[in-house]
């Protein structure tokens, strides 16, 4: 078993903060401390100061450590919060443990399929790019992020980048999204937040996207920030952000619990 670096606030009802390319834990560094219960950020294996093992870094292995992470700290009525990869793990995770679940929470998170037509253009661009060539532009990635991102080992970001569903491929991890997308769909007691901001050059969910997870997923709130934010909005917007997580975490407190979701920003 190979254990996850993470980082650990508080004490609690557990918060899982689940991160994607090219990032790690320390995306949820300002967004952490603003919410209460215990909070937690792992680094996805090969990426922060998690292991580097031998590995192909596909869907299937990061949620292979992700399960064995969750059993060993033995994590149970779990908040799920997710951004990009992380929103896909965290409904991929919930969806295969979900007694073991509270709530999920995404923001610019990849949750269904995407065809090329809806992508935003100048992404299409670049990770057709990408699937076809197999090469990783760590620059075009990491532009405009903090130096702290920088560690992360390339292969796993390049695997995370070919295997982002567009335009029905690849069909591994298109099966994964597609089960974990019926999970959402077919479960209106776990409630569902979905936070989005004023659109900026690099935001991934288009209005069609945000439109279908509406249509699909069951006991979905969608929030939307007047603030303007791209694809990296724990980085750009994380008081924001955190505001809307942690009205959500109040209304969703059952009858007579603690009241470790109560307390404001």
């Amino acid at each position: 078993m190979t254990t996850l670096a993470y980082r650990e606030l508080g004490a609690g009802a557990p918060l899982v903060f689940l991160h994607g390319n090219p990032t790690s834990s320390y995306l949820w560094r300002n967004v952490m401390p603003s919410l209460p219960g215990r909070r937690l950020a792992p680094d996805l294996i090969g990426m922060g100061d998690s292991p580097r093992p031998e590995i192909e870094y596909t869907f299937d292995d990061h949620a292979r450590h992700l399960d064995e992470w969750f059993d060993a700290l033995a994590l149970d009525d779990v908040v799920l919060v997710g951004h990009d990869w992380g929103g896909a793990l965290a409904a991929d995770w919930a969806s295969r443990h979900p007694s073991r679940v509270r709530g999920l929470a995404f923001t610019e998170a990849v949750l269904t399929p995407m065809t090329w037509a809806e992508f935003p253009p100048a992404g299409a661009e670049l990770f057709r790019a990408i699937k076809a060539s197999g090469e990783f532009p760590a620059a075009d990635f990491l532009a405009g992020l903090p130096a702290e991102y920088a560690t992360s080992h390339h292969r796993p970001l390049l695997q995370w980048a070919r295997s982002l569903p567009l335009g029905g491929e690849p069909p591994a991890v298109m099966a994964r999204i597609e089960a974990s997308g019926r999970w959402l769909a077919a479960t209106p007691e776990i409630p569902k937040l979905l936070v989005t901001f004023e659109p900026g050059p690099d935001t991934m969910l288009t209005p069609p996207m945000i439109d279908r997870c509406v249509a699909q997923f069951a006991s979905l709130q969608v929030v939307r920030r007047p603030e303007r934010a791209g694809h990296h909005t724990p980085e750009e917007q994380p008081a924001a952000l955190a505001e809307a997580v942690a009205s959500w975490l109040a209304a969703i407190t059952r009858p007579g619990e603690p009241e470790v979701f109560r307390r404001s920003v």
